[in-house]
């Protein structure tokens, strides 16, 4: 096809004439479909090329009934762990060929979220995908019937199976036996958000582990995820040298080992500090910080994966193990 300002995109009639073949014949071709022989199969693909066709959205939708585009639902914040999420999931997504069509909600409006997932229905998506990080809406949304597959990323001691996440339990009593292990008298938790699954998993995770050792909780302060919420916190906290300190997430960290300094205890020699996420600036902290890392590259390929199979196999019933985390040592708590 001639290219050149005002030149017509070609059709799939066009490409029918140059392969010789009738427009259901290349259709066959676009969808994979049996039934066409091999070398007709490479004369369509040549003419394909040749006119540079590509077959528009709507077009193919109304040959599979798929529109190939999953609706995902994001909290609207800046949060290190829900952004490389969606972010996660966007790349797994389009690795399998899919569009993305993401809308944010306020992080704990239950109402906000189905006005969300009408609109996105309406649209006719394939699947539907939400990030969740408030309790109320976990609650509301494992009775949705939407018609298409649903998945949500959160954490919940109890098993369902449209939920997928990444095990933040398990994580948090690795980071709270890591700073028994290293010698620390009182293992002080500062929570995060409290209507955030992840965070009362970590909150669960920590008093398991203190009960398991046979120690004393103090019970947590809760913060908001934020440095400046880390600070404020450390900065009024009843912390002594001797004691050790499980942070939500690396972000309140941040605050809290400028909370220590401010005070003049040192890390990791008076209090040692654990944090949870492992950012790309915690090895450059001061002193860096040891963590929890999440694996949302995996996070974001499971929802996909769970994606594709309930859209191949819609009644099948499945609960995914919570992906591992692992702890990553630095310079913020003693060697064991």
């Amino acid at each position: 096809m001639a290219e050149g300002k005002g030149a017509r995109a070609a059709t799939i009639f066009d490409v029918a004439r140059l392969a010789g073949v009738s427009h259901q014949t290349v259709s066959r071709v676009l969808n994979d479909m049996p039934n066409v022989k091999p070398a007709t199969r490479t004369r369509v693909e040549q003419a394909i090329a040749q006119l540079r066709y590509s077959p528009s959205p709507a077009a193919r939708a109304l040959v599979t009934r798929r529109t190939r585009t999953i609706g995902l639902v994001t909290p609207g914040t800046l949060d290190y762990g829900p952004t490389s999420i969606a972010t996660s999931f966007n790349f797994a997504a389009r690795a399998a060929r899919y569009n993305v069509d993401a809308v944010s909600t306020p992080d704990n409006d239950v109402a906000a979220v189905r006005t969300a997932v009408e609109g996105l229905l309406r649209q006719r998506v394939d699947a539907l995908v939400l990030i969740v990080v408030d309790i109320e809406v976990l609650q509301s949304i494992q009775g949705l019937q939407v018609g298409v597959p649903l998945v949500a990323a959160a954490a919940t001691s109890r098993p369902h199976p449209l939920l997928v996440s990444i095990d933040q339990y398990r994580g948090a009593r690795a980071a709270t036996r890591h700073l028994i292990e290293s010698g620390y008298e009182r293992i002080l938790h500062v929570a995060g958000a409290s209507r955030a699954p992840d965070a009362l998993e970590r909150v669960r995770g920590w008093r398991d582990e203190m009960a398991a050792a046979l120690r004393e909780v103090v019970e947590p302060e809760v913060g908001d995820w934020s440095a400046e919420s880390g600070y404020r916190i450390v900065q009024d906290l009843d912390v002594r040298p001797g004691d050790g300190l499980f942070i939500a997430n690396d972000h309140m960290s941040i605050g809290a080992l400028s909370a220590l300094r401010a005070r003049g205890l040192r890390v990791p020699e008076d209090v040692g500090v654990v944090g949870f996420d492992d950012l790309p600036e915690s090895p450059y902290l001061l002193p860096p910080l040891t963590t929890v890392r999440q694996d949302f590259a995996a996070l974001g390929a499971l929802m996909m994966q769970k994606v594709l199979v309930l859209a191949d196999e819609p009644d099948r019933v499945t609960e995914d193990t919570p992906i591992p985390t692992r702890l990553v040592l630095r310079e913020s708590t003693r060697p064991r």
